[in-house]
């Protein structure tokens, strides 16, 4: 058992200072392809800042981190809606099921949807004998969109360490070129036994390059690690026990392929597990920064909402998530 946990670690370990060697003093911003799936659907955690690597807990963990698929007892399922910038929009859906002793299962698709976009050509520029001018229109339109499928499986290997991989397929439709690669998400997670401290890493985009005509672009590959504690909850709290009252910590620090380190931390406070109140913030990104969230849980059933904020020029963003759990 021990050497399995050692190459399990070892599989997350060398991607890392791989990313690291090839980040260091080279400035890479937008030289990756894909670039829709950097952007996470669900609203519960973007409304912690992004700070989800060990505290996912539903089907939407394989969006973070495949190996927190084993919190659901049960079934669990999810529907997310982001409101994006200039009209685009993303439509994602997971689910996952516990076959216990085997371990969880789980599935994600998720849509980037453009909207449709009118061609124009310098051609087509003129102005007519009234004096209208033609900006280039010529009645065509089209449609760009991008796609992601996927499988996970999560497995816990003690009653204290996880692990969780997931296969998926990636679709982009450019209009002029499509393209699509098989990758590759992976992670692991620990809990200390201590205090209801939790520690997980995960690889998300792992996979060859992508190629557009005559050249080759690589994965949005990222690596992050991230730790979270109860500082009031009913069971092993950091600080402060309450059956009424629960309030959650999580800190993740980040290795994008395109970017230097970058660190976010969140919280989330619940009352009675109904009614939950979250805040985050993202350390070194050019534009986000703050964010917020609101969610409500009834029988199982629960709406997320969250808010972020990406600066004067962008705009805000908005998500919301409808989830179902039989844990």
């Amino acid at each position: 058992m021990r050497i399995v946990l050692i190459n399990l670690l070892m599989i997350i370990i060398i991607p890392l200072s791989t990313i690291y060697s090839q980040s260091i003093g080279i400035d890479k911003v937008g030289t990756t392809s894909f670039q829709f799936l950097k952007v996470i659907p669900e609203a519960r955690i973007t409304g912690m800042g992004d700070a989800g690597v060990s505290i996912a807990d539903n089907s939407d963990a394989v969006f973070w981190n495949p190996a927190n698929l084993i919190y659901i007892n049960g079934f669990s399922s999810s529907f997310s809606v982001v409101d994006w910038f200039l009209d685009v929009k993303q439509f994602s859906f997971s689910a996952a099921y516990n076959l216990n002793d085997f371990g969880t299962i789980g599935f994600h698709a998720m849509v980037n949807d453009i909207g449709t976009i009118e061609v124009t050509r310098v051609s087509s520029l003129y102005r007519d004998e009234q004096g209208n001018f033609n900006p280039g229109i010529t009645g065509e339109t089209i449609r760009p969109n991008s796609q992601v499928y996927g499988l996970s499986f999560a497995k816990s290997l003690t009653d204290k360490f996880s692990f969780g991989l997931t296969a998926k397929y990636a679709y982009e439709n450019l209009v002029v070129k499509s393209t699509g690669a098989l990758m590759f998400d992976g992670g692991v997670l620990y809990n200390t036994g201590f205090k209801s401290i939790i520690v997980a890493a995960s690889l998300r985009n792992f996979g060859p390059e992508v190629k557009y005509y005559d050249k080759s672009y690589p994965l949005p590959q990222t690596f992050a690690i991230g730790i979270s504690t109860y500082m009031v909850s009913d069971s092993q709290p950091f600080l402060a026990s309450s059956s009424d009252h629960a309030f959650l910590v999580a800190a993740n620090l980040s290795q994008p392929r395109d970017y230097s380190q970058q660190y976010q931390v969140g919280f989330e406070y619940s009352f009675r597990k109904i009614f939950f109140l979250r805040g985050g913030y993202k350390f070194n990104y050019d534009e986000e920064g703050i964010s917020v969230g609101l969610g409500l849980n009834y029988s199982g059933y629960k709406i997320d909402y969250s808010f972020n904020d990406y600066g004067d020029f962008l705009g805000d963003v908005h998500r919301f998530t409808i989830s179902f759990s039989t844990n």
